[in-house]
C-alpha cells in the first residue's frame, strides 16, 4: 500500500474543495487498511504514555465535516487503544443557556486538554463560522451588542470571527497545545448513500434525523464557507488537513498516520529521567523492600 505523507493533505496554499478528491485511489483492501491502522494505534498509545509522563504539551484534534462524514466512528477506531485517563472527547452541539451567557469561544477554552492529554473536538469552534453563516439567525441567540437583527451581521463581523479564531489557536499553541484540524471531505453522493442506509437498515435507524435532510439542502453553502474558513485559518501553528472521507477505513488510517507523523516533530517529548541521586540509591531501595518479605 502506498505510504501516507501528511504533506499531501496539509493545506498550505489556497484550496478549492471541488478540485480535491473525496476518495483516495489506493491499491489496498479493508483488511490491509485495518492492519495499518492497528500498527499506528499502538504507536499512538505508547506516545500517549510518554506525553502523560512528560506533562508539557496537550494535543487538540479538531474534526469537522458534513453529516455522515464518519467523525464518530473515526474517533472510536483511531483512539480505542488510548488510556481513557489521557483522552477526552467533546461533541459541541447547539450552545445551551449557560454557554450563551459567555462569548462563543468560552466553552471551547474550558474543554482544552490538560498537559499530557489529548482532547478531541467533534465539531469545533468552527461551527461559529459555518452553521451560523448558513443560519445567521442563530447569532441573535448570543445577545451581542449592536446585533439586533440578521441585517446587522455584516461581512466585517465574519472577518472578525475568523481573526478571533486565529488568535485563539495562536494563543493556545504558544502555551503548549499542539493543534491539528481535519476536514473530512465527503462527496454529496456518498452522503446520500449513507443517509439511505440509515433509513433502510434498522440497526442504523437511531442515527437518522430529518434535520440531516434539511441541512443537505444547504450543501453548496456549507462547501463555500468551509472552503473560506480553511483558507483563512490554516496556519503553521494550527494547520488544516483535508482527508478524503468517502472510504471510512482509509480516512481513519490517514488521520492516525498524520497525527503520528506530526507528533514526531516534537522531539523534546520524552519520558522524564529520574534524579541521579535517586538512581544511585536503587540498590538500597531494593534491599529495603526485600527486607519486608
Amino acid at each position: 500500500m502506498k505510504s501516507i505523507d501528511p504533506k499531501d493533505f496539509k493545506v498550505t496554499d489556497k484550496i478549492k474543495l471541488s478540485k480535491i478528491p473525496t476518495l483516495l485511489n489506493i491499491d489496498a483492501d479493508d483488511d490491509e487498511k485495518e492492519e495499518k491502522l492497528d500498527k499506528v494505534q499502538a504507536k499512538l498509545s505508547n506516545l500517549q504514555d510518554v506525553m502523560y509522563a512528560h506533562n508539557k504539551y496537550g494535543v487538540l484534534i479538531c474534526l469537522q465535516g458534513m453529516d455522515t462524514s464518519g467523525k464518530d466512528s473515526l474517533i472510536r477506531e483511531v483512539f480505542k487503544e488510548f488510556n481513557p485517563r489521557g483522552v477526552v472527547v467533546h461533541s459541541f452541539k447547539t450552545p445551551n443557556s449557560t454557554e450563551l451567557e459567555h462569548d462563543y469561544l468560552w466553552r471551547h477554552y474550558i474543554a482544552l486538554p490538560e498537559k499530557g492529554k489529548f482532547a478531541i473536538f467533534n465539531r469545533t469552534h468552527y461551527e461559529n463560522v459555518l452553521v451560523t453563516r448558513v443560519h445567521p439567525e442563530y447569532i441573535l441567540g448570543e445577545n451581542l451588542p449592536g446585533i439586533n437583527s440578521v441585517e446587522d451581521i455584516t461581512p466585517a463581523f465574519w472577518e472578525n470571527r475568523i481573526e478571533q479564531i486565529n488568535n485563539f489557536e495562536k494563543h493556545i499553541s504558544q502555551n503548549g497545545t499542539i493543534v491539528m484540524k481535519f476536514y473530512m471531505h465527503l462527496s454529496k453522493e456518498e452522503q446520500r448513500e449513507r443517509l439511505l442506509r440509515r433509513l433502510e437498515e434498522e440497526k442504523h435507524h437511531w442515527k437518522f434525523s430529518p434535520g440531516d435532510l434539511k441541512e443537505r439542502e444547504h450543501w453548496d453553502e456549507y462547501q463555500k464557507y468551509y472552503e473560506e474558513a480553511i483558507n483563512k485559518t490554516s496556519t503553521d501553528y494550527a494547520p488544516w488537513y483535508i482527508v478524503p472521507a468517502d472510504d471510512k477505513e482509509m480516512a481513519r488510517y490517514i488521520v492516525a498516520k498524520i497525527i503520528w507523523e506530526e507528533m514526531q516533530k516534537h522531539t523534546d517529548i520524552k519520558e522524564p529521567e529520574l534524579d541521579e541521586k535517586i538512581k544511585a540509591n536503587f540498590e538500597a531501595y531494593k534491599a529495603q523492600l526485600k527486607k519486608e518479605s
